[in-house]
């Protein structure tokens, strides 16, 4: 949509991710995040590169949307290898206080987590409706898992995080661009995060959680008043 058009919180969303693209320097291999606002971001980027602002930019994308998008927009995309991305730029489903989060509702959490593990720095964007004082206060935990014996995977699950429901939009249940399922589970309202996402990793069938722990560098939080910047704290 053009800038003339958007109005409200997704004008503030296109603010926040203007912000962040202000950090990205020719020359950098640079994460492109997927989803609503990362949508932005990857636009953004792509305006800077026609305009002449930015050289040399290499994307690599954490979703096959995004990769459509950066190509569109005229961004070079290489698939993920071993070498360090210099800067990744994505959206968040939640954001604590430390900068930890939850990610993952649009579908692309494995994408998004191998990327944004190799950025040097990881920036996020968001609009204030993301912002919680706990992990798992709004919104549902995406957990990427594997389709064989998927509902035993969902029965030790839920031995875990008793709330929680496979993804199916339709008849059929949501696929991953890595032909993945997906289980959205309710997170307890007490416990370490950081011990779950350990437990949830070693739980058989699981593949990759969407908790982002100590993983985000700041944010770019859009809302009424303006776009605030929250850095991780030491």
């Amino acid at each position: 949509m053009p800038e003339a058009q958007l109005t409200g919180l997704e004008a503030l969303k296109r603010e926040a991710a203007v912000r962040a693209v202000a950090l990205v320097e020719s020359g950098m291999r640079v994460g492109l995040g997927t989803g609503s606002t990362a949508k932005y971001a990857i636009e953004e980027l792509g305006r800077r590169l026609a305009a002449g602002e930015l050289v040399g930019i290499v994307g690599v994308a954490t979703s096959e949307a995004s990769d459509v998008l950066a190509r569109q927009v005229g961004i070079p995309v290489e698939p993920l290898d071993p070498r360090p991305l210099d800067i990744a730029i994505d959206g968040a489903d939640e954001i604590d206080p430390d900068l930890n989060l939850i990610k993952g509702l649009g579908g692309a959490l494995l994408r998004e987590k191998l990327t944004e593990v190799q950025a040097r720095r990881f920036i996020v964007i968001a609009d204030h409706t993301k912002i919680v004082s706990r992990i798992g206060e709004k919104s549902l935990l995406p957990i990427e898992i594997a389709r064989f014996g998927f509902l035993s995977t969902i029965e030790r699950l839920r031995a875990l995080c008793p709330g929680g429901r496979l993804r199916q939009p339709g008849a059929q249940p949501y696929v991953t661009d890595n032909g993945n399922y997906i289980f959205d589970a309710k997170l307890p309202d007490s416990g370490d995060v950081l011990t779950l996402e350990r437990t949830l990793k070693g739980t058989l069938g699981v593949i990759e959680t969407g908790l982002f722990l100590g993983m985000a560098e700041r944010a770019f939080v859009a809302s009424l008043d303006g776009v605030q910047e929250h850095v991780r704290r030491a």
